[in-house]
């Protein structure tokens, strides 16, 4: 199964994500969001950062994963490549995420986002025989304000 394809957008950028659960689902749409950032191949998973978050929905918890990220990119000038959501329901999140200090010798910046935000976001089951993925796999729509 794809891990995510990219949203045409006219000005943002957007992401389309998948998994076969919730921890699948924002783990795949974080790697989304990091593979477009810069070449994940060139970051060094060897630095952790433990992240615990609590919203009010899936949706809301999606935005504030990604946006913690983000956050920690800008803060700590961090790049990440493995992410591992250790527990999630409905309104909480535990995760690892794994990267390295931003080099500007080994590192590029493809895409420089600004924030996930709320506009077209959308968590939802696929069903039904038209969809090229199998019948129960969550599916998350993402747009980035670049």
């Amino acid at each position: 199964m794809k891990k995510f394809e990219v949203i045409n957008h006219t000005a943002d950028m957007g992401i389309r994500a998948y998994g076969k659960d919730l921890a699948e689902l924002f783990t795949n749409a974080a790697y989304a969001m990091a593979s477009l950032m810069t070449n994940l191949e060139k970051v060094n998973p060897g630095h952790s950062e433990d992240i615990s978050l609590y919203a009010g929905n899936s949706e809301e918890l999606l935005v504030s994963w990604l946006n913690e990220i983000l956050y920690l990119f800008a803060s700590k000038k961090m790049l990440f490549s493995e992410f591992e959501v250790s527990e999630i329901d409905e309104k909480h999140l535990r995760a690892k995420i794994f990267g390295e200090e931003f080099d500007t010798k080994r590192h590029v910046i493809e895409t420089e986002f600004k924030a996930a935000t709320y506009h077209g976001l959308r968590i939802s089951e696929l069903k039904g025989a038209n969809s090229p993925l199998p019948e129960g796999v969550l599916q998350a729509e993402v747009i980035f304000d670049i």
